[in-house]
């Protein structure tokens, strides 16, 4: 966020589940990255889902939060090689980047990701 700059009241959040086991994924690293209008990639932050797949705090609060482009960034294949399951090389899904907009600062972003080695589907959820 630029100095001096205030973040409005809004959050952003996000959950995993495995849909392969039919499970919360626990344990999964996720980045936060925004997307600057030069075109660069600005870390954020980071964190890694808890047993019920999701984060203990919200990836943007109250004062951090802004309008804006931003990227999500799942590290799939980390998740299902430490759950044990033969992946093949290179994996079909190394990482799950979603590019998405934050227009309302002040609103709730929930970015849900529905992930198998193979497949996924994300949304805006509530």
């Amino acid at each position: 966020m630029a100095e001096g700059t205030k973040g409005g009241s809004g959050r952003l959040t996000t959950h995993v589940l495995d849909t392969a086991a039919g499970r919360p994924a626990a344990g999964l690293a996720v980045a936060l990255f925004a997307l600057e209008a030069d075109g660069r990639r600005t870390l954020v932050g980071r964190a890694t889902t808890n047993a019920d797949g999701r984060l203990d705090a919200p990836l943007l609060g109250p004062g951090t939060i802004r309008a804006g482009r931003f990227e999500l960034v799942f590290e799939v294949a980390a998740y299902f090689r430490a759950r044990g399951l033969a992946l093949p090389e290179p994996p079909f899904l190394e990482t799950v980047p979603i590019r998405f907009g934050i227009a309302d600062a002040d609103a709730h972003y929930h970015v849900p990701l529905l992930v198998s080695p193979y497949g996924y589907t994300t949304y805006r959820g509530s």
